[in-house]
């Protein structure tokens, strides 16, 4: 439960809020503020024309497509050099049509199979490859914005994979060959999957796929206990699974955007599991899953009622013993900027009794934005703007529309794809526990949203030292704690060159590493999963600047899993085991997994 001091804090908080409803922050907010008939005629005209865009700004978009033309327009040199681009690919094409498939082989595995050697399909396939290929260069016209460049570039390729002859019926030879071999079948199963999906009416084979994967019941299932809890949190203590235990607590924060139990799958993956059996005592935070009550939770809010007050409770049940904390993705972010504040010499307003931090692990986190991706081509005036209108009128931004800008920025394997194989193939996918947690969203608050969006993507502000928490700024070189950092190779959300940025933010002793996957699936990288590697190397505390990619050229190579290595990095910054402790039945509020993380929402 709350203890007063906790109370009090918030109640201030949204004291202040109502007192003064045009305080700085508001005016500057214009998700928040009452807004004039004229601007709520804006916001509806804008929210619906956004509703034919997937909720991105065709202002942005065409902004950025009018600079690109332009510009080219004006430099008749280029024109030219791209005319010569495309008389000289139309002619590579051409002999790859002679040439009768005899074809360089591609990274793109949608044209693995051998049938795309045989022809004509292998003339549409070295026709598409060219296009590609034009667009890459096309895109780059002298003058343009770097933004509106990458724009450009984006929604070509995006063109382009919509447009592939491998989402054809008779333009895929695979799928051609799949359904005569199938006497249609495979066709007739992909109109049941395709009327299923535009009904809204589940198969039965949906239906069981759906419920494959239970919350508490054979996912988030490492047994434990809700030990804390305020408006915007839940805190569990796991039970231990050894004798003896570490002294120093871990303390999980995952991101508020999706629920926390990618960190407690399956218990073959579940990190959780994992690191108790290894003999420490683990955390975990669950946020809340918003509704249009929290429109005014700021990120304020997420950083003390969530971040802070979770150490702090953690300090309170272990009699302020010495803890670890470690972030993932946005969790991360804001765990960076809670730990900045109490390692500042004035620390937070509050929170005075704070257990010592002994290390910090940083999962995927960035905390500098300066190149955060594909996500932050979205992410202007313009988008910020539409984003406001939307939220404005419900409150927040729904975990289905979040999902939705993910499937855009990856819609060659998450829409193109997927329709060719569940539609052309009749083959429907197979939920694994990642998936279900992935389809298990949650929401954002408005005003949070927008301070979110301007503060880290368009302004940077952790990183330049100007982002406040307890009305300070703080800063990262601040940080002072050995320090575990861990990037993923085929991250879209959090470049791993991008959080390997806090080397140059801070001189704390620094372990990186580069683990292969993704955002999500290179993190959830069990001890025993096939095909997993990573490099590792330390930075010693105020060593010299190395460059990310001269790093990369030179780091230890591993087979396996980074568990491993973090698991006896923590054991290494811990003390000797002592017997472990039962939890006091005086602090249970409930069992694991707790009850904000069963939050949901009809249609999301």
């Amino acid at each position: 439960m709350d203890s007063p001091d906790r109370s009090k804090r918030r109640n201030q908080r949204i004291r202040r809020r109502t007192r003064t409803p045009e305080s700085a922050i508001e005016a500057a907010d214009p998700a928040l503020r009452a807004e004039t008939p004229t601007e709520k005629l804006d916001r509806l005209a804008q929210t619906t024309a956004s509703s034919l865009y997937g909720n991105l700004s065709p202002i942005a978009i065409s902004l950025a497509f009018a600079d690109w033309a332009w510009h080219l327009a004006a430099s008749p040199g280029r024109q030219l050099e791209l005319a010569e681009l495309a008389f000289k690919i139309g002619q590579e094409n051409l002999r790859a049509a002679d040439a009768h498939g005899e074809l360089q082989a591609h990274e793109d595995r949608r044209f693995h199979a051998a049938e795309w050697s045989q022809w004509p399909f292998s003339q549409w396939r070295a026709s598409f490859r060219g296009a590609e290929a034009f667009w890459r260069e096309a895109a780059k016209v002298p003058g343009v914005s770097e933004h509106h460049t990458a724009l450009v570039d984006f929604f070509a390729r995006q063109y382009l994979d919509m447009m592939s002859p491998a989402n054809r019926l008779f333009t895929n030879p695979v799928v051609l060959k799949n359904a005569i071999d199938s006497g249609g079948q495979a066709l007739a199963q992909g109109w049941q999957n395709w009327a299923a999906d535009f009904t809204g009416v589940p198969t039965p084979e949906d239906e069981a796929n759906a419920s494959r994967f239970v919350v508490g019941g054979n996912v988030a299932v490492t047994p434990g206990k809700v030990v804390f809890r305020n408006h915007l949190i839940e805190l569990i203590r796991y039970t231990p699974q050894t004798d003896k235990v570490h002294p120093e607590p871990v303390l999980m924060i995952p991101s508020w955007i999706m629920k926390f139990y990618i960190l407690d799958l399956s218990p073959h993956n579940s990190m959780v599991r994992y690191l108790i059996e290894q003999g420490h005592t683990v955390y975990m935070l669950s946020w809340r899953n918003p509704d249009e009550s929290d429109r005014e939770l700021s990120m304020d809010d997420y950083v003390e009622m969530g971040v802070l007050d979770a150490i702090e409770a953690v300090g309170g049940d272990t009699g302020g013993a010495p803890i670890h904390v470690m972030g993932y993705c946005l969790g991360g972010t804001f765990l960076a900027m809670a730990v900045a504040a109490l390692s500042r010499q004035q620390g937070v307003a509050g929170y005075e009794h704070m257990p010592p931090i002994k290390t910090l692990t940083l999962l995927a986190a960035l905390v500098d934005f300066t190149e955060p991706g594909e996500l932050g081509l979205f992410i202007d005036e313009g988008q910020i703007n539409l984003l406001d209108n939307v939220t404005k009128g419900q409150g927040f931004l729904s975990g289905k529309q979040m999902a939705g800008s993910f499937q855009f920025l990856h819609s060659r394997d998450l829409i193109w794809t997927r329709r060719m194989r569940e539609y052309l193939m009749g083959e429907r996918d197979q939920s694994n526990d990642l998936m279900a947690w992935n389809a298990d969203t949650t929401r954002m608050p408005a005003r949070m949203h927008h301070e979110y969006l301007v503060a880290l993507y368009l302004k940077n502000a952790l990183a330049h030292g100007r982002y406040h928490v307890g009305g300070q700024p703080v800063s990262l070189n601040d940080v002072r704690m050995p320090t575990f950092l861990v990037g993923t190779q085929r991250d879209h959300v959090s470049p791993w060159r991008s959080v390997y940025r806090l080397h140059h933010l801070s001189d704390a002793e620094i372990t990186f590493v580069l683990t292969s996957g993704g955002h999500n699936a290179g993190i959830v990288s069990e001890p025993g999963h096939a095909n997993r590697r990573y490099q590792i190397a330390t930075r010693p505390e105020r060593g010299s600047w190395v460059d990310a990619d001269e790093w990369a050229r030179n780091a230890e190579r591993h087979e396996g899993s980074w568990w491993l290595a973090w698991q006896a990095w923590l054991a290494a910054h811990s003390s000797p085991p002592v017997k472990a402790k039962a939890i006091p039945a005086s602090r249970v509020l409930g069992d694991a997994p707790g009850e904000y993380v069963m939050q949901r929402y009809p249609g999301e």
